[in-house]
């Protein structure tokens, strides 16, 4: 920890500004790592400088701390300053460090950073590491925000909920920065900073929260599962731009407030949220020089507005020093703009223009009757409302067409969308390309380089500002039409790259481009805008709200477009493309309803109608999900048939996988394991890791999906290690995806293939991992999922009762969502855990009721166990069922070898030996039962064959002549 000189200064090791590292304790000056030679007087000065950045230093004590034991005249100290800016570089092209205060002394304005001594020299990299908490970059220096940022930080850690409140452009967002980057290590990196700006809907408020925390939005109101997920987090959250969506916000934090007791909440907003558990801190203006003729520059410097109109007016690559005789300006300059941040930021870009005489000027003829008037309106709007209107007057009268066009983006955008949205009969496409590097040099637009291409963005403020002056223009509703045009021709461009929804985070990249595609449907749907141009951008855009989750509001727009369709485009590619997307939102918004069923049977026909065989691959996809949903088995296997004909002519890799993975699930469940196989293992060959399937890749990995089915398919067939080992894999395979309903089948199909294998302990923790998987980001049928396997479990563990009441909740929850795929399992471990209990009239109900629901559906894959169970029961029964018990046994066993179900062979051929061992037949049973484990050749650890191998040992003790020959490898096992 650094400790402070008797000043209040903290004694830094390490100091960063520029190309330069400054190493106190070694007396060394580095530029990109290499050693910068340089005078032990002028080393001194350069530190004593650097410790105090943006304070002014006077000649005094600079020649006090480099000369103490000698005096020495100031040209000694001027000749040492001058050697030290000629080493540094000062003045080259544009880099500012020192400047001079005539009369006074010199100040150190170059941003800096620094560690304490406890960093290791090797240290500086460690000082920006690559962020895990998604914060936007803090500057290097917040100026005269130091106490703010302490008190607020110390609020926070104690009182929990702190909005920051202030005009827009004070810098509330840099402050809630600066406490963030100040809080990450108190919080271990878990801070999350979210932008709502871009956000136009109030409504959407907790699904983008959700959204930006990587949870999965299930439902209209995503608030519960958001709080679920919150309520044992410890986390700092960052809700910036609160003010246009307030009253969401507002009942958000207050419910995170409540429910979450080790949540942070801060919040930047222009008015309070006024809810429970708000703390309120409003943040000054920058305090300004007093009115006084006689300031000096270093008195002017003392003040932090002052001092962030110096630093910008250097930032902007002006050789600027700011002189005695200017320092009554700048001080007028900066009270005349209240301390606002941004204002002053504005104003001081004008200086390597029109000088800081010309900018005072302009400043006093533009904001006169604004400053008289400022009593009878928020200053937050007639202070930035002042400066926004003398930075706009500057510009020529094409860069304010192209200016106010650009404010109808939300958010990030392109210079290519620039072009597109701004070109006009009055405005040519060289001007825009000019214009805007004009204004970003102007700080009226952002530029941010980082990624392949320049991203650019209008400050919230400066947007509404200008939005405004398009609206009164007259232009609005015609560059609204052309924003929403440019996004209708990018997104179909995106999907047509991918039309089969192939490639990692195809469209889910896209994600930045949501702000402009929800004002643009706004504007089209709600704003007297064009219902055709609206259509048109929800059935493009559907994808996107698709992919990154937004599935609520993807069936608000999808909803909303086909109600306004017409007789020109009812039947056509938009409206197919809209029935699609709505039957995808609605099967996971709103359950298996027969409106999902309606909506993609509509789509699947108008694909057919267009010949769009990719859309028609895609949709057979979603019913062949839709129909094992609701169990209709019989129903997906027709899908599958139809889908390997669509890929067949398609002829792509992805499409026939596809096919070959819905087919193989299907075969899989009717049985037919020998056939699933190979077609699952096609799947798996076909397309790699870096090709996966999706259904508009939300969440439905179809090769995952295969890798699942096959698991459960080498098990039947009698490849128990095998089994687990494709089990494994598919559950790693998924937790690397990101899809959480993706991991939650993974984990439903391998818990399945554990349990069977009696391996306890391993399904317990894949049963633990899918409830806090689907309680996370409420997955409503995979929790009820989860605890009818827990119920399972518990029942094979021997706490029969409690998994009696925990499968009967679970299948009826399943029931009332129509989520059918697992109610034969469930059905035989209630059935199992009846007659555990002595219930047998109940089991054998359960297990008919059971055999004839698999016998309408159509998942016959699980009948030979089925039967197995019932025979099991009736065996327990008086003696007169016991010549009906062995027909059961003997039609399970009949069945499962029909099906290459070895591994139901063994379980019925076990039970048929126990049963006949009770009857004295043990030559049958020993015979039998010998025959079965002697074609196994691996799983010799699965409950299973150790509980047959068991039971052979003692039908073998128990024969009264020499064993059969058929014994003679089970003896060597």
């Amino acid at each position: 920890m650094a400790l402070p000189d008797e000043k209040g200064h903290r004694a830094y090791d390490e100091w960063f500004f520029g190309p330069f590292r400054l190493l106190v304790s070694e007396r060394l000056l580095e530029r990109d790592g290499t050693h910068v030679p340089l005078g032990a007087r002028a080393l001194e000065i350069l530190i004593f400088l650097v410790e105090r950045p943006g304070e002014p230093v006077t000649k005094t004590d600079l020649i006090a701390r480099a000369w103490p034991d000698a005096t020495v005249s100031e040209g000694s100290l001027r000749f040492q300053i001058n050697a030290l800016r000629k080493v540094l570089g000062d003045g080259q092209s544009g880099a500012r460090y020192i400047i001079t205060l005539p009369g006074r002394g010199y100040c150190f304005v170059a941003p800096v950073s620094r560690s304490s001594g406890t960093e290791s020299l090797g240290g500086a990299a460690s000082l920006v590491p690559e962020p895990s908490h998604r914060m936007p970059t803090r500057l290097t220096r917040t100026v005269g925000r130091d106490d703010a940022i302490q008190a607020i930080s110390a609020q926070l850690a104690t009182k929990r909920f702190v909005t920051i409140v202030g005009p827009g452009g004070i810098g509330k967002t840099t402050v809630a920065v600066a406490v963030g980057h100040l809080m990450l290590a108190d919080f271990k990196d878990a801070v999350r900073f979210l932008d709502l700006g871009p956000l136009n809907d109030p409504h959407f408020v907790p699904s983008v929260v959700a959204s930006t925390l990587g949870l999965l939005v299930q439902s209209d109101d995503p608030t519960s599962g958001l709080i679920t997920f919150l309520r044992n987090k410890r986390m700092l959250l960052i809700l910036d731009s609160c003010e246009h969506v307030i009253g969401s916000v507002a009942a958000l934090a207050e419910r995170i407030f409540r429910e979450a007791p080790q949540v942070h909440i801060l919040a930047t907003s222009r008015e309070t949220l006024c809810v429970e558990g708000e703390h309120v801190q409003r943040l000054a203006p920058l305090e300004s020089p007093p009115d006084s003729a006689s300031l000096t520059a270093a008195q002017v410097l003392a003040f932090p507005a002052a001092q962030l109109f110096v630093e910008r007016v250097t930032a902007s690559g002006h050789p600027f020093e700011l002189l005695d005789r200017d320092a009554p300006v700048v001080g007028e300059i900066c009270r005349r703009l209240d301390g606002i941040a941004l204002a002053i930021e504005l104003a001081a870009g004008r200086v390597n223009a029109y000088g800081i005489q010309g900018t005072a000027v302009l400043l006093n003829d533009r904001f006169r009757l604004l400053w008289e008037g400022r009593r009878t309106a928020p200053l937050r709007h007639q202070t930035l409302s002042a400066t926004l209107d003398w930075s706009y007057d500057l510009l020529s009268k094409s860069e304010q067409v192209i200016f106010r066009r650009l404010s109808v983006f939300v958010g990030n955008f392109t210079l290519e969308a620039a072009r597109s949205v701004a070109t006009g009969t009055d405005v040519y496409d060289e001007q825009i390309i000019t214009t805007i590097a004009g204004l970003v040099a102007k700080s009226l637009v952002t530029a941010d380089t980082s990624g392949a291409l320049t991203r650019y963005r209008l400050l919230d403020t400066t947007r509404t500002y200008v939005f405004g002056k398009l609206l009164d223009s007259g232009d609005a509703d015609e560059t609204a039409r052309r924003h929403a045009n440019y996004y209708v021709q990018f997104l179909e461009a995106a999907d047509a790259s991918s039309p089969l929804g192939s490639g990692a985070d195809s469209f889910a990249c896209l994600a930045e481009h949501l702000g402009n595609v929800r004002a643009a449907l706004v504007w089209s749907f709600f704003e007297c805008g064009d219902i055709q141009v609206g259509t048109a951008l929800a059935a493009t855009s559907a994808r996107l709200f698709l992919e990154t989750s937004l599935l609520a509001e993807c069936y608000r727009w999808t909803e909303r477009a086909l109600g306004s369709l017409d007789g020109t485009t009812l039947g056509t590619r938009r409206e197919m493309k809209l029935q699609a997307a709505l039957g995808l939102a609605l099967m996971f918004t709103k359950g298996n309803s027969d409106k999902v069923c309606r909506a993609l049977n509509r789509g699947l026909a108008l694909a057919e109608d267009l010949g769009d065989l990719p859309t028609q691959l895609r949709i057979l996809g979603l019913l062949h999900i839709f129909h094992i949903r609701i169990g209709s088995f019989r129903s997906a296997l027709a899908f599958a048939l139809r889908d390997k004909v669509v890929a067949t002519e398609i002829a792509h890799p992805v499409g026939t996988a596809q096919a070959q993975s819905a087919l193989g699930i299907s075969r899989h469940l009717e049985g037919s394991n020998a056939s699933a196989r190979a077609h699952l293992e096609a799947a798996l060959s076909r397309v790699t890791g870096s090709q996966r399937v999706n259904t508009f890749h939300f969440g439905f990995d179809y090769r995952n999906c295969a890798g699942g089915a096959l698991a459960r398919t080498l098990w039947l067939q009698g490849h128990p290690d095998r089994a687990v080992m494709v089990a494994q894999k598919t559950v790693e395979e998924a937790e690397t995806l990101g899809h959480p309903v993706t991991l939650c089948i993974a984990l439903i199909l391998s818990v399945s293939v554990v349990l069977w294998n009696g391996d306890l302990a391993r399904a317990e923790q894949y049963t633990d991992r899918l409830i806090e998987q689907a309680d996370r980001h409420s997955l409503a049928p995979y929790q009820a999922v989860g605890q009818g396997v827990r119920g399972e479990l518990l029942v094979r563990l021997g706490s029969v009762e409690l998994g009696l009441v925990l499968l009967r909740e679970s299948l009826e929850t399943l029931r009332v969502l129509r989520y059918a795929v697992l109610t034969t399992a469930f059905n035989s471990a209630t059935a199992e855990g009846f007659a555990m209990t002595g219930k047998l009239n109940e089991a054998l109900q359960t297990i008919d009721e059971s055999i004839a629901l698999t016998e309408r559906n159509g998942d016959l894959f699980m009948m030979p166990e089925l039967l197995r169970i019932k025979a099991d029961i009736l065996a327990r029964m008086p003696q007169v069922h016991l010549a009906q018990a062995e027909e059961y046994f003997l039609k399970s066993l009949q069945l499962a070898a029909s099906q290459a179900a070895l591994a139901w062979e063994l379980r019925t051929t076990t039970s048929l030996a126990r049963f006949w061992l009770r009857q004295g037949r043990i030559h049958g049973a020993r015979d039998k039962l010998a025959l079965v484990i002697d074609r196994f050749s691996e799983g010799f650890e699965s409950a299973d064959l150790k509980a047959a191998r068991l039971l052979l040992s003692e039908l073998v003790q128990s024969a009264d002549h020499t064993p059969h020959k058929t014994l003679s490898r089970v003896s060597r096992i």
